[in-house]
């Protein structure tokens, strides 16, 4: 059987408890995470009506979005809603990342650094596109807000997927990015930088930043630094672009696939290492450590961590968005590569069981299990 961060969870998280006085936040989704899928949420069993033999029994999820086995059926059902309101235009991958420096005000601040961090990343991708001395339109973006590394460190960034072309600043033509050019990457850098430092300052002075950090004491260094912005063209049809964007969206610190083992109180697990050409490597931290880094990625309850923007913000749906379409099918640029049918986003279904292996009638029927109930049923 796999190693989950739930088995980490319920073999050290007294321990951790103990030590770190964790939040009454963090407490509620370690419980989550641990009674996920466990007879302690109840679910559902598919019994033989002729022996009683149990053929399939299925516990409840617990559905926190920072789970990592509740995941899969929520991307796939935001995937499919996001795919028919995309442009069928070729699309870019942009991220962007805020210095190291800032990380312990972010942690304790995640609500207020992180939306200076949306509004500082929309508006500097909306100001230069729409200055006619760059492209000179308005584009569609989608971010997704990501919190981690590889290696679990504490590490605040947006993905985003980017229109490759947007509106004519006159409503009138939707105009073409260059296939492998969206904009100066060193100019969304900077602008990035500025907005965002502006925005900082005003939290600070206002006093929506709490702890000690003082922006006077850290705008020399943070101006100094050279903030990383990336850009890519990396998908063609929209529904690559969703389901590109969905690994981002849907994702959580680690996945169970990651962990190796859980030996003497420690936990090993796999990472690429960015800085080494994504090597994989392995990492072993103590269990209350694993336990520690992936609490620190838990957002604020109710944060939206994925936003639209520009062409596909909510008041632009039905309007510019639908006139984007009429006019890139009337250019023709909606000609993109299809994805291959096994590429597709299909339906997570659980099989269908017709017949009893026991005694082969097919008389089978579905017991609902109440929370706390423990099927003791032959499953043999």
């Amino acid at each position: 059987m796999s190693l989950e961060v739930a088995d980490v969870i319920r073999v050290h998280g007294e321990a951790y408890r103990a030590r770190f006085n964790p939040t009454a936040r963090e407490l509620a989704i370690m419980t989550h995470i641990e009674q996920c899928r466990t007879a302690t949420l109840g679910g559902h069993a598919d019994v033989c009506d002729d022996c009683g033999h149990a053929l399939k029994i299925s516990y409840n999820s617990c559905r926190d979005r920072h789970c990592p086995k509740c995941q899969g059926e929520k991307r796939r059902r935001w995937v499919e809603s996001r795919v028919a309101r995309l442009l069928p235009v070729p699309h870019f991958h942009a991220v962007f990342t805020i210095p190291d420096k800032l990380n312990p005000v972010t942690l304790r601040n995640k609500k207020v650094v992180c939306n200076i961090l949306f509004r500082a990343t929309a508006e500097t991708l909306s100001t230069i596109a729409r200055d006619p001395k760059h492209f000179g339109a308005e584009i569609g973006f989608t971010a997704a807000l990501h919190t981690w590394g590889q290696n679990l460190a504490f590490h605040p960034h947006l993905h985003c997927v980017v229109t490759g072309g947007g509106l004519s600043l006159d409503g009138q033509r939707w105009l073409e990015a260059r296939r492998e050019f969206l904009l100066p990457i060193g100019v969304l850098r900077d602008l990035f930088k500025k907005k965002f430092m502006a925005y900082l300052k005003e939290a600070c002075r206002s006093g929506q930043i709490k702890g000690n950090f003082s922006f006077d004491a850290c705008k020399s260094y943070l101006y100094g630094e050279k903030w990383h912005v990336f850009v890519k063209r990396s998908f063609g049809c929209a529904e690559a672009v969703m389901r590109y964007l969905g690994r981002y969206t849907h994702r959580v610190a680690i996945s169970n696939s990651r962990l190796l083992s859980m030996e003497d109180g420690k936990v090993t697990f796999k990472w690429k290492d960015r800085r080494d050409g994504d090597r994989t490597k392995l990492m072993t931290l103590t269990a209350s450590e694993f336990i520690r880094r992936f609490l620190l990625h838990v957002l604020p309850r109710g944060y939206t961590r994925i936003r639209h923007f520009g062409l596909f913000a909510p008041v632009n749906t039905n309007t510019k968005l639908e006139q984007c379409r009429a006019l890139v099918a009337d250019t023709g640029a909606e000609d993109q590569p299809e994805v291959p049918d096994q590429e597709r986003t299909q339906p997570e279904q659980e099989p269908v069981l017709e017949t009893c292996p026991a005694c082969g009638c097919k008389r089978i029927h579905r017991v609902p299990l109440e929370p706390g109930r423990i099927l003791r049923w032959d499953t043999s």
